[in-house]
């Protein structure tokens, strides 16, 4: 029976999160009456972001049209699609979120984690699952392989077109996780599709990404080859790693202790729900650590991306409080940096180096790492498969998107039918033709862990200031009943250049200079907002004309009124 659609509304189709960098994905799909969310994800911050633990869209523009808010689809259970979520429903009321099996429970657990009151309905779906909305989205899903089970792309049809999306991927031969699914895909394809967004992480090597099978060889050899303590750091949320990891400390007869709360949280909900298998007798207590033999031991812990928090850092610090590397232990990193961390990393190789461990991280030497995602035969395969009309790349920094558009291109897709958008770029698809629309509001929000509402992008510009550039305070004494000043301006430096006299004679004649240009805007009447743009101003433009410099410029008026 077919769908009755209101065919005179348009499909916009936008991100808030997930174009030009690798996190933070978020997606949506809407007409004149509906809206649907595909993920909703964080991103971990740059080195050079101070106090920051992650970084999740701003919802302002999807506050602003919350009643159209219909569903939340998660293609699977990473943080970068669903760490976002708590934050999300504390701007927005969700109807409901369609999740798979793993990442249904991961959210239910980050819920309850974060204390979040607000009541939201969970539904799992399958590759057989089909999901109305208000006779105006169908949606259905495909399964993906990926370095967590329970990957999924999603079909979207709308009365304008169909909409496909991978979710990220990889197209794996040999999985240890459910195979993907290449007849529905290409069925779907053959039905016709007309827009795709897809995975663009590893656009840059040709080829095939191994398969997740090919890590397996290198951890049993590490297993048979390590006479000391192994301490193996991985992706709390990578559960087919995991796995593997388990498999072998069972094979080898080695007690696991697992450290970091993000890898306990993961594994515990992974094993209720069955895709960890971990015997209760293998698994050890972080306070029973020196009860077995060092070749007995294996430590499963959090960051291998040289997170500051992590168990791994802890460690290398000297700051863990279960554990201490000792002359002997060997430190494995299943894992490869996200961009951005590889100085975060280094760090934490080179001190755990130079505190006594044999440290092996992922080469072509030492296969211990696997990546989740395509490279360019994987993607040609899909856009074979698929055959859009029109393509989108997601999910990559912008090179990543370039070169995925270039890709299509090669393949067959009209030059004018890609798009190369920025977060907030819009797409509009109307009786199987698209254009770009107009731009939609975002930003970044970094949250530093205390504060659920999160940092704007402007006080983290801020941060960068004082970091680099030091702070000057000006205090003004006012007196606001004869509109003058009591007396000279008093400039204080605070991390902005060595203090010595040189710096106090410029401070000086700027409070000078300032003075000058205080008393002509206080011949007439003018706000305290007046007087602190003049005070940031004036200070600003003689700082930088003597050092070329811009400190931030922090005014503070104390307003006396005589009796």
């Amino acid at each position: 029976m077919e769908q009755s659609f209101n065919l005179k509304s348009p499909i916009r189709i936008y991100a808030l999160g997930g174009l030009g960098e690798v996190g933070k994905n978020m997606y949506c799909i809407e007409d004149e009456d509906n809206l649907i969310i595909i993920d909703s994800g964080v991103m971990f911050p740059e080195e050079s972001i101070f106090g920051v633990s992650y970084v999740i869209p701003d919802y302002t523009h999807l506050k602003s049209i919350k009643n159209k808010i219909r569903a939340l689809f998660i293609t699977h259970g990473h943080e970068d699609h669903i760490g976002g979520i708590p934050y999300l429903l504390q701007n927005v009321y969700l109807p409901v979120i369609y999740a798979p099996k793993l990442a249904a429970a991961l959210i239910k657990h980050k819920i309850e984690e974060n204390n979040i009151r607000e009541r939201v309905k969970i539904v799992e779906y399958n590759e057989d699952t089909i999901v109305s909305i208000r006779d105006t989205f169908k949606v259905q899903f495909f399964h993906m392989t990926h370095s967590i089970p329970d990957s999924y792309g999603i079909c979207i049809d709308t009365p304008q077109g169909r909409i496909m999306t991978t979710g990220d991927f990889k197209v794996d031969l040999t999985p240890v996780v459910q195979d993907i699914s290449l007849s529905k895909i290409a069925r779907l394809g053959e039905e016709g599709v007309d827009l795709l967004l897809s995975d663009s992480t590893n656009v840059e090597r040709e080829g095939f990404t191994p398969s997740e099978r090919s890590v397996i060889s290198s951890i049993n050899e590490i297993f048979a080859n390590t006479p000391g303590r192994l301490i193996i750091s991985t992706f709390s949320s990578n559960v087919s790693r995991v796995q593997q990891i388990v498999e072998a400390c069972v094979t080898y007869k080695r007690k696991i202790v697992i450290l970091g709360r993000s890898m306990e949280s993961t594994i515990n909900l992974a094993r209720e729900y069955g895709y960890i298998k971990i015997p209760d007798s293998t698994i050890l207590a972080s306070d029973n650590i020196k009860t077995v033999k060092p070749n007995e031991l294996c430590i499963i812990c959090t960051g291998s991306q040289g997170e500051p928090l992590a168990a791994l850092s802890r460690i290398a610090n000297g700051e863990h409080a279960s554990f201490r590397i000792i002359p002997g232990d060997t430190v494995v990193f299943s894992s490869s940096p996200i961009p951005g961390n590889t100085a975060s990393v280094n760090r934490i190789v080179n001190q755990l180096t130079r505190i006594g461990a044999n440290v092996l991280t992922n080469s072509i030497l030492t296969n211990l790492h696997a990546s989740g995602h395509p490279s360019k035969q994987e993607l040609r395969l899909i856009l074979k498969l698929v055959k859009p009309k029109y393509f989108m790349p997601v999910h990559g920094e912008y090179r990543m998107l370039r070169m995925h558009a270039e890709l299509a291109t090669q393949l067959g897709v009209k030059k004018e039918n890609t798009f190369v958008l920025a977060n907030g770029d819009s797409l509009i698809l109307n009786n199987h033709e698209i254009k770009e629309g107009s731009k939609v509001y975002v930003d970044d929000i970094f949250l530093d862990g205390k504060d659920t509402s999160g940092l704007s992008t402007a006080v983290i510009k801020d941060r960068e200031l004082l970091s680099s550039e030091g702070m000057l305070s000006v205090l003004i004494s006012l007196n606001s009943h004869t509109n003058s000043l009591l007396k000279k301006p008093v400039i204080e430096s605070i991390g902005f250049m060595c203090v010595d006299s040189r710096l106090k004679r410029m401070l000086d004649d700027c409070a000078t200079y300032l003075e000058k240009e205080l008393n002509v805007i206080l011949k007439d009447r003018v706000t305290f907002s007046e007087i602190k743009n003049t005070v940031r101003n004036a200070v600003s433009h003689y700082i930088y004309q003597k050092t070329k410099r811009t400190p931030m410029v922090v005014p503070l008026i104390m307003n006396k009124i005589e009796q």
